[in-house]
């Protein structure tokens, strides 16, 4: 790989890593050279080149801006088909959840080594703005609270691979928050569990326990499909009662 296209390639990681939005400014020069450890020709020299794709846009005296997000990080391709998948076959979600306990397993126990007081101080935000919106009855903005909360955690492991994982399946991830909490957090009991369930996943990692986040996580997560199995029979249990009334 030449070394314009390694620089290039660093570039389009630190934006990412950044978590950069459509419109946000890049940092100055001079900055941008120290953090991707390159000469002020290398780094210009990328920046023309990512101009040129129109990902990026130069301001004379004003500094470069992200323009547009590659293509590859485009969620649609592969969120709505497992979204109707979900829809299709609910119990696919339990494949979802599976899928999260090795992803955020992984997430957890990198975090746990890797997360900076930034990354904790994201993460107990996310942590009581769950309860904030729980309180107010805002399910929809509790369950994006809920979704935040699994990726500042991915985000802290500093894993772009993961990070960029955990990112493509957002939507997805949060659909199937939104579809446990219509079941498990219907009653008070299930949500303190929840909400201590969190509590701990969010204690081990700022303990700086790798295994015991690993745990946590995976714990909470098999926890909420070991509820919804058990709300989805109850329900067809009754389905089944109803049925016999009738006949």
């Amino acid at each position: 790989m030449k070394v314009s296209d390694k620089v290039v390639q660093n570039l389009r990681m630190l934006i990412e890593k950044n978590s950069m939005q459509v419109g946000d400014r890049l940092p100055a020069e001079r900055k941008l050279c120290e953090q991707l450890g390159v000469s002020r020709s290398s780094l210009r020299e990328a920046i023309s080149q990512l101009t040129s794709t129109g990902m990026l846009v130069s301001k004379v005296g004003a500094g470069t801006y992200l323009q547009q997000l590659p293509a590859n990080w485009s969620q649609n391709q592969i969120v709505e088909p497992l979204s109707n998948l979900i829809d299709e076959d609910p119990a696919y979600r339990f494949d979802v959840q599976e899928a999260r306990m090795i992803l955020e397993g992984g997430t957890a126990w990198y975090a746990a080594q890797r997360a900076t007081p930034q990354d904790l101080e994201k993460i107990r935000y996310c942590y009581d703005q769950i309860s904030h919106f729980q309180v107010l009855g805002d399910d929809d903005q509790a369950s994006m609270a809920d979704a935040e909360f699994h990726l500042a955690i991915a985000e802290a492991s500093h894993n772009l691979v993961l990070i960029q994982m955990m990112r493509s399946l957002f939507d997805l991830l949060q659909f199937n928050v939104v579809l446990g909490r219509r079941k498990v957090y219907t009653e008070a009991r299930r949500y303190d569990q929840l909400r201590d369930q969190h509590l701990q996943v969010m204690d081990a990692i700022e303990r700086r326990d790798p295994e015991a986040a690993r745990a946590a996580v995976c714990g909470h997560i098999e926890f909420v499909v070991q509820q919804v199995r058990m709300i989805d029979e109850e329900e067809a249990r009754r389905q089944r009662a109803s049925r016999l009334n009738r006949i």
